[in-house]
């Protein structure tokens, strides 16, 4: 039955204060402990933490607005199809404990770009990575403000496009105070809080829910069936991938995003930096690998409960859509109290995320781009910490205006898409710079920009820009590229490409010294410092 009203008018005041409550004391928070001296404050937080609170904050930082609403929308929707979600967003943490973490935290200072410039032609190599981070970042801080901007609309009841967009214009401005005040120290522990209440209200809904059918997951799961046009094939794979071979290439092509993708993310691979040492790095990854996982069981329970209290009819007529599931179950569940505690702690998700997101891409551009491309090194570094600021704003409006397009879209497939272009972009460049000896600045140029060259040609032309009726612009068909993730042709086209270019680059190219020593810096961390 559709139900236009989802909400009260009268229980907005009351989620609404709540939330408020909650984004005003965050926020007092992050000017408390926020930084104030050094770019390695600003960026890295003087790497300070240990790998403990790194790992809670790298959950924080990647539990992001996918995985709480979108994941919940996915299975509430789709059932067996939305975790699978889940299961590559967890499983991607394997390449980054057993391939990356430690390596990376030995060899960089800051960013991505120190490690693939570190025995390359710096220029070229730190201009190539910055785009990279600064494509990645938009395309990922896209789906986190639209969804954001639905929540609040969720909130205070407002259908209206028009409505939406300026409610994600707001969202997306206060979420960039966030960033200016804070810096990486902020963040963290924004992002530390923001974990463990995650975790809380996860685990707050599931017990809830499962209390309503007396434990019995068995009731719960028939009711979700019930309520679902599916049915009972919500427990199977296919609902939304098993329509045709041509869904069943696009799962494919999701699943590699997802599981490849996480070791390309520059907000993830940013946080390697904010501990001491290597050692510190790889606990980060442990102790964010069992915090996810505990987080996804939940998102289990949560999907089908939603597809069995709200209903998918009612889902997909709320603002947001899919989006939507886990605050109409926590206000089915709990009423306007557990709505607005919902609703904040989802807005905390977003605003971490976001916040690491948007400090990440304006780093690589302050570090990267300002101060030893176009500097060449010789800077300020409070005039770093100033265009990184300026490059925060830039980012943040190019966002809101990417949120406004995508606005109704699920949140966990927006993020795939970003995924994608990590994947893509970034990794193939950093296991050959890490593990490939001959690996050159040619080949390093190769694969960061066709990666990302190929990556947005095909989401251009895919059925998620036209061509379909959920697309962005669902009026006009200029799509020729039949898949909605393009993972299975841009990413083995980086790896490639990355071959190639290194054999074109020829040998002359590999400086042996740097190479050597990279190689006993990344192993071992003799002379790596962050500072």
């Amino acid at each position: 039955m559709n139900q236009p009203q989802l909400i009260p008018a009268d229980s907005a005041i009351i989620n609404t204060t709540v939330f408020a409550v909650f984004v005003l004391i965050t926020l007092f928070i992050v000017y408390r402990v926020s930084s104030r001296g050094s770019s390695s404050d600003y960026f890295v937080a003087g790497s300070s933490f240990s790998g403990a609170q790194n790992g809670i904050a790298l959950s924080g930082d990647y539990l992001s607005a996918a995985s709480f609403l979108g994941i919940a929308g996915a299975i509430a929707v789709y059932g067996y199809d939305g975790f699978l979600y889940s299961i590559g967003f967890l499983v991607a943490w394997l390449v980054n404990l057993l391939l990356i973490a430690e390596r990376m935290r030995n060899t960089g200072r800051f960013t991505m770009g120190d490690v693939l410039s570190f025995r390359m032609r710096a220029r070229p190599v730190r201009a190539a990575a910055a785009m990279s981070t600064l494509a990645i970042t938009i395309m990922y801080m896209v789906a986190q403000i639209a969804g954001a901007g639905g929540l609040v609309a969720l909130l205070l009841n407002i259908h209206s496009t028009y409505g939406q967009a300026i409610v994600i214009t707001v969202v997306g401005v206060v979420m960039m105070i966030y960033v200016l005040v804070g810096g990486m120290k902020g963040t963290t522990w924004v992002q530390i809080i923001k974990a463990a209440l995650l975790l809380l209200a996860a685990a707050m809904i599931t017990i809830f829910l499962l209390g309503k059918f007396g434990y019995n997951l068995s009731d719960l799961l028939l009711e979700a069936a019930d309520n679902n046009p599916h049915g009972q094939a919500i427990f199977a794979p296919g609902v939304q991938y098993g329509k045709s071979e041509l869904a069943k290439l696009d799962f494919v092509s999701l699943s590699l995003s997802l599981v490849l993708g996480v070791g390309g993310l520059p907000h993830v691979l940013m946080r390697f930096y904010t501990v001491p040492n290597a050692r510190e790095a790889r606990r980060s990854v442990s102790w964010a690998i069992w915090t996810i996982a505990a987080f996804y069981i939940c998102t289990l329970v949560i999907g089908y409960g939603a597809a069995a209290l709200v209903g998918t009819e009612a889902i997909a007529d709320a603002p947001g859509g899919q989006n939507s599931a886990a605050p109409l179950l926590a206000y089915r569940i709990g009423g306007p109290v557990l709505l607005g505690i919902i609703s904040a702690v989802a807005f905390a998700t977003i605003l971490a995320v976001v916040a690491g997101l948007t400090l990440t891409a304006s780093a690589s551009f302050a570090h990267d781009v300002y101060a030893n491309v176009i500097r060449r090194g010789d800077f300020d570094p409070d005039s770093v910490v100033k265009v990184a600021r300026v490059t925060a704003l830039v980012i943040g409006a190019a966002s809101i205006l990417g949120g406004i397009l995508v606005n109704g879209q699920n949140i966990a497939f927006l993020v795939s898409l970003a995924f994608a272009f990590a994947a893509s972009a970034n990794l193939s460049t950093l296991l050959y710079s890490l593990f490939w000896k001959r690996f050159n600045t040619t080949g390093t140029l190769w694969g960061i920009y066709s990666g990302l060259g190929s990556c947005l040609l095909l989401v251009i032309f895919s059925p998620v820009v036209s061509g379909a009726p959920d697309a962005i612009f669902p009026s006009v068909d200029f799509a020729f590229f039949p898949l909605k993730n393009p993972g299975i042709v841009s990413i083995p086209i980086s790896f490639v490409c990355g071959i190639i270019g290194t054999f074109v680059g020829g040998r002359e190219e590999v400086n042996e010294e740097r190479r050597a020593e990279m190689d006993v810096r990344s192993l071992t961390g003799l002379g790596s410092r962050v500072g």
